[in-house]
């Protein structure tokens, strides 16, 4: 027998979840289905109310530019759940995007006959290198991820505009197949928005089936305990930062095809949106609670909010005011969950004792 094979079991029971854990998962998952279910109940009575204002506000077309507005920003928000569920933050997203958007005009300009796909992976694969940056800053450094991610959103955003030097690159230099995949629909519905579904449905299902997506619960949690039961902690974490790179450049490939109109400043702000999406969704900003599912239906909710007050009129600035509201709230819901959660399997382990 292998000294892997002997050591297999050791490894087993190291990492095997005990009854407190099982408990806290359990709960953990019934805390979430609540707050998707309080999400959705939110957007569907956002939607009724506007639509009772403005009954265009449900229009076939209306709806199409909804799910637009909300695609890119659902696989963004996507991946910034893997950062935060490990107790991490990245902030450069904006600046990958943009950085990625740019680059890919460049490749048409420079290669008009690439094929859409290519550009898709390459696209990725610049997005999935950003990311190598930030998560090997942050394990050789060892320096909190939103110091390094800070620097980086201004180190590829100088990239960006360094290599932009002032340029524009318009909808005319870009392949009208790729342009078409911007805006083309499928059965009624944005072929950006499908992608965003799949995204969603890939992560989801990876963090909930997988074991290494379940640890990436555990690090956030207790990073020490985590390393104490064998989970290679940096691994994981330098992991998840080359998944959302990689997520960032695939919606800095969709940004391209769907607005055509390129310059540096692409994506300028869209970090923290991303990280509201994310918070407002039910991910927990302190880590190790949260769902791909969550996250999207926090994305989509803040892009109704956008159009619902532009539909009534309302002052953009209370747009601002209800989505810093609305994190507030998400913050302290997260916090008090938490707190009741520990107490209550306290309670669980005094009773069994």
């Amino acid at each position: 027998m292998s000294r892997t094979d002997a050591d297999a079991p050791e490894q087993v029971a190291a990492t095997a979840p005990t009854v407190p854990d099982r408990q806290r998962r359990g709960l953990t998952e019934r805390l979430l289905a609540v707050r998707e279910l309080s999400l959705l109940i939110a957007l569907a009575a956002l939607v009724l109310v506007t639509s009772l204002r403005n009954d265009r506000f449900l229009s076939s077309q209306s709806v199409k530019d909804l799910l637009l507005g909300c695609a890119l920003l659902v696989i963004l928000a996507v991946g910034q759940t893997l950062v935060i569920v490990t107790r991490n933050v990245d902030l450069s997203v904006g600046s990958i995007l943009g950085l990625v958007a740019f680059a890919t005009g460049s490749l048409f300009l420079a290669a008009p006959g690439t094929p859409w796909p290519v550009a898709l992976l390459l696209g990725v694969g610049l997005g999935a290198l950003c990311g190598v940056v930030n998560g090997g800053l942050i394990a050789v450094a060892r320096v909190p991820a939103l110091v390094i991610t800070l620097g980086t959103l201004y180190a590829f955003r100088g990239i960006d505009y360094y290599w932009a030097s002032g340029r524009q690159i318009n909808a005319a230099d870009m392949p009208r197949s790729f342009l078409r995949l911007g805006n083309q629909t499928l059965l009624g519905v944005p072929v950006l928005f499908l992608v965003a579904l799949v995204v969603v449905a890939a992560v989801g299902f990876y963090l909930r089936s997988y074991r290494s997506g379940r640890e990436l619960y555990a690090i956030g949690s207790e990073p020490a305990a985590a390393r104490l039961s064998g989970i290679p902690v940096g691994r994981r974490v330098f992991a998840v930062f080359v998944a959302n790179g990689a997520l960032a450049g695939l919606a800095g490939v969709l940004y391209a095809a769907r607005f055509g109109t390129l310059d540096a400043a692409a994506g300028t702000g869209l970090e923290l949106q991303v990280v509201a999406a994310a918070v407002v969704g039910g991910v927990a900003i302190f880590g190790g609670s949260g769902s791909a599912y969550g996250a999207a239906l926090g994305a989509v909710l803040l892009t109704t909010i956008g159009s619902s007050l532009a539909v009534l009129r309302i002052d953009p600035f209370w747009q601002q005011a209800v989505v810093g509201a609305l994190i507030l709230a998400a913050i302290g819901l997260d916090r008090l969950l938490a707190l009741r959660t520990a107490a209550r399997l306290r309670g669980r382990s005094a009773h069994g004792a």
